[in-house]
């Protein structure tokens, strides 16, 4: 396996496939804490990677709407109205929208926030032995 230190704005170098899976390595877990994300290239496809609570998702960097670095962008949540009609703040650090004309997704399923016509492709990501991988 290639070790290659990420960052937000991705890597030197192509990060290669772990010899026995098809799994990628993309950051130490130290080096993504909760919060933050990283953009690597992975077999030629901009891959993003989000830690959201100790979770990790990863998403395609390929903005569907006119092929924007979708991942790049402001790191929020949303508005929402709960039982009694009133606006809340929920789910910060799940949407991210797009810098180039704020289009908005889920960064733990890929959906984009306003129509089910459009999804980010999502992929396994998951952290071991203190490593993070995803899987194409």
């Amino acid at each position: 396996m290639t070790d290659h230190t990420p960052t937000s704005t991705g890597t030197d170098e192509p990060i290669e496939a772990d010899e026995h899976t098809d799994r990628h390595r993309v950051a130490a877990a130290v080096d993504l804490p909760p919060g933050d994300r990283v953009v690597v290239d992975v077999e030629g496809r901009e891959v993003a990677v989000f830690n959201v609570d100790g979770e990790y998702h990863a998403l395609s960097n390929y903005c569907p709407h006119q092929g924007g670095p979708a991942c790049e962008g402001l790191v929020s949540g949303t508005l929402e109205v709960d039982g009694d009609d009133e606006l809340v703040w929920d789910r910060a650090g799940e949407i991210v929208a797009c810098p180039w004309h704020g289009w908005e997704f889920d960064v733990t399923d890929g959906h984009h926030t306003a129509s089910d016509r459009y999804r980010l492709p999502v992929y396994e990501a998951y952290a071991e032995d203190g490593d993070v991988y995803i899987e194409l």
